[in-house]
């Protein structure tokens, strides 16, 4: 953006931060490794290399949370007793671990190791993967990975709830992500990531029912209680909008350009959810009204068939709870009516764009914004919102920092010229930091 000068100061306040220390008494790893970690080699990779110290500190942070990995399977400490651990005290994974927060280690771990030369940083996280691949198959849902695993006896297989939502998202966003930061080496992280999506589309993505007939995708939720129940939710959460540059970005590194319709659909999705708000913005969590597997190619809107996902039948039911709940045609529940400033809807229109070069995308991210500024701007920030179901909803007051990591970053960038951190250089992190692909 030009800001020499601010960013010279930055880097100079952060050669004074001691990175071996925390008040905090547990250190989320996950958390710490994807904004702190990843944002400094991002600085650095960024700068061009000029700005050692970022470099530096990158390696204090990396050698601290590198701790975290001394259990006696080598499965990490997902939320971390950091001074027995750098006092030397045994230590061990836990029975629950979530998902996202395991295996969501492997760019900036990886990147750490590419810069510095030393590999151990990046054996920590390759042991990780090579349990997701050995035990893929053997999973309740083979492809997927339930939301817990169980770190302490690494054994992924055990859970029944499967989602590319909350709790989940970003291990999936890693595998194709983690093969271009290793110049497609090897086929592993390709393998994980086509197993994922091929199962994925099977058994979580819905079309809902729209009252314009797109063609439309939404990743829902699935709990597999034995091997003949199992419970759908048609559920959509503003995290996992996530899905849709997902897919374009592995069409692209693929070469599998037929999943760019998928793309387009789950992108949709969620601009659907966007535009049927009052607010002009999408909540965090609702239900919507499922197509039937058999009528996929034929999903047309009803009130009749809004009515009857909505109360089961009762006309008059219905339209209670839709008024009650101000619900848009086809949605049949808000089940959490907040925005909190989140990025993901826009990073899929951003990836979106720069593979396929459609500026009607551009079109639509414009509208993102103009909404969200319009009513979550204050005079000295933004504020995530209460309830996106009114044309000024209340503000929360908090401004996440992935407001200004991601969400503002992803704005600009699908605003910027294709070269400005170009996805042909770069792979950007979970919390959008640009990391340098080797050459």
């Amino acid at each position: 953006m030009g800001l020499h000068k601010e960013f010279a100061l930055a880097v100079a306040e952060i050669g004074k931060i001691d990175f071996t220390t925390t008040p905090l008494a547990e250190l989320n790893v996950f958390e710490t490794t994807i904004r702190y970690l990843g944002g400094l080699l991002s600085a650095f990779d960024v700068s061009g290399h000029k700005h050692k110290v970022l470099l530096r500190k990158a390696v204090e942070l990396g050698d601290m949370l590198y701790v975290a990995f001394d259990t006696p399977n080598r499965m990490p400490v997902t939320r971390w007793d950091w001074k027995n651990g750098a006092l030397g005290g045994s230590q061990e994974a836990a029975r629950f671990s979530l998902l996202a927060e395991v295996g969501s280690l492997t760019l900036e771990f990886t990147r750490l190791s590419q810069l510095t030369g030393d590999h151990k940083y990046y054996d920590a996280v390759a042991r990780i993967t090579d349990v997701f691949e050995r035990q893929q198959n053997l999973t309740k849902i083979p492809g997927l990975f339930a939301t817990f695993i169980d770190t302490k006896n690494a054994d992924f297989t055990r859970d029944t709830t499967f989602t590319l939502g909350g709790m989940s998202d970003s291990l999936y966003e890693y595998f194709p992500k983690q093969h271009l930061m290793l110049g497609g080496a090897n086929q592993q992280y390709r393998d994980l990531y086509q197993s994922a999506l091929t199962s994925a589309k099977q058994h979580l993505f819905f079309r809902p029912l729209n009252h314009q007939n797109q063609d439309l995708l939404i990743p829902g939720s699935l709990t597999r209680h034995s091997s003949a129940r199992q419970t759908f939710t048609p559920e959509g959460e503003h995290l996992s909008c996530f899905a849709g540059g997902m897919v374009a970005l592995a069409a692209k590194a693929f070469n599998q350009s037929h999943d760019l319709r998928t793309a387009r659909a789950l992108v949709d999705g969620c601009l659907w959810a966007y535009e049927s708000m009052p607010s002009g913005i999408m909540p965090e969590v609702f239900r919507a009204a499922p197509c039937q597997v058999t009528e996929t190619d034929n999903c047309t809107f009803t009130d009749a068939r809004w009515h009857q996902a909505v109360a089961k039948g009762d006309p008059e039911q219905a339209q209670t709870i839709i008024a009650g709940q101000n619900l848009a045609p086809g949605f049949v529940a808000i089940k959490d009516s907040r925005y909190m400033l989140r990025p993901e809807a826009i990073e899929s229109l951003f990836v979106l764009y720069r593979i396929t070069g459609d500026t009607t995308l551009q079109d639509k991210a414009w509208r993102m914004f103009r909404a969200i500024r319009k009513v979550a701007r204050t005079k000295i920030a933004f504020a995530g919102l209460e309830d996106v179901r009114h044309v000024r909803p209340k503000l929360i007051d908090t401004m996440e920092s992935f407001f200004l990591a991601e969400t503002l970053k992803y704005f600009y960038l699908i605003f910027a010229e294709p070269g400005v951190v170009s996805l042909d250089e770069y792979v950007l992190n979970t919390e959008g930091h640009p990391l340098l692909r080797p050459k």
